[in-house]
């Protein structure tokens, strides 16, 4: 396994990743990590869920993650409302499963990337959030993804990449975009939220995105892999309604008062990617051109 060496006068060298070792995705079946499996189908890639790895204990994560070079963890709890009630549970999951992956693969000397989210943030700015801007989060899923975030970084801070997305669509799960194609077909009229902002990102793009850090060496550290540009639901819900055929002026525009949920939403959540530039990668492309290619695959019902 790679790991750290001694260079000149006995400085430690920390090894770069290995695109070319052994890829693990851990929750291989959800929205991301099938799209994940299939941009690494040409590499050596073994994807795990429950019941064949339970990240909130260590003896189990430990087994798993022996002999990977690259641990991809999309594992979580993502039942935002939920973790309001359920806040150890999602705890279990959220953070100490993060941690559990992080000494595992500072055991073996593999690199980790770990997901997290817009929601680590309060959603109250005006102007995209750096990679570096202080986290506040308003939720207890949020709480707990924060919790995942520091953990990795304090148990491998030198072979961890904290990937922070939001607002993801694709093939494989629920999500707004299919919702929105649902409720076309079903009603006459909707009501959208035109109050929160954030940017649709295709699962798939942000897969490649990932193992781009990989191929590419990238150095440990914040990395915000979302769509470029802002809209809200409302805008999304409209341009979901174009690519259908639909008359967008069948969606209202509607307040996040009107719908009250148990978990805070950020109100504001635009995330920077001041971070790729001197990592030798643009920004992803612009949320309405993944959209518009993602859609032909999104048609394909599961």
């Amino acid at each position: 396994m790679v790991g750290a060496t001694e260079g000149p006068l006995g400085a430690s060298v920390m090894s770069r990743p290995r695109s070319d070792g052994r890829w693990l995705v851990v929750g291989d079946t959800g929205l991301l990590g099938t799209d994940l499996m299939a941009t690494l189908a040409s590499r050596e890639v073994t994807g795990v869920a429950r019941p064949e790895i339970d990240i909130t204990d260590l003896t189990s994560v430990e087994d798993a993650v022996a002999d990977f070079d690259v641990v991809i963890n999309c594992a979580a709890w993502t039942a935002v409302d939920d973790a309001e009630t359920h806040e150890a549970e999602a705890f279990s999951v959220n953070a100490l499963g993060a941690a559990n992956l992080a000494r595992a693969c500072a055991l073996t000397g593999a690199w980790l990337a770990q997901l997290s989210t817009d929601y680590v943030f309060d959603g109250g700015a005006a102007t995209p959030y750096p990679e570096d801007a202080p986290i506040a989060p308003r939720s207890a899923y949020g709480r707990t993804k924060a919790a995942g975030e520091w953990a990795v970084r304090a148990e491998l801070p030198d072979r961890s990449w904290v990937v922070r997305t939001a607002w993801l669509y694709g093939e494989h799960g629920p999500n707004f975009v299919s919702t929105m194609r649902r409720l076309e077909a079903e009603r006459d009229t909707l009501d959208v939220v035109d109050d929160q902002w954030g940017q649709p990102t295709w699962s798939r793009d942000l897969a490649e995105r990932i193992v781009a850090l990989v191929d590419r060496a990238v150095p440990a550290g914040n990395y915000h892999a979302t769509a470029s540009g802002a809209t809200t639901w409302f805008g999304l819900a409209q341009c979901v309604f174009e690519l259908i055929g639909a008359d967008p002026a069948r969606i209202s525009r509607a307040t996040t008062a009107q719908f009250p949920r148990p978990a805070a939403r950020p109100g504001y959540s635009v995330l920077g990617h001041e971070s790729w530039g001197p990592a030798g990668l643009a920004p992803m492309r612009h949320w309405s051109d993944a959209l518009t290619a993602a859609w032909p695959r999104l048609l394909i019902d599961p």
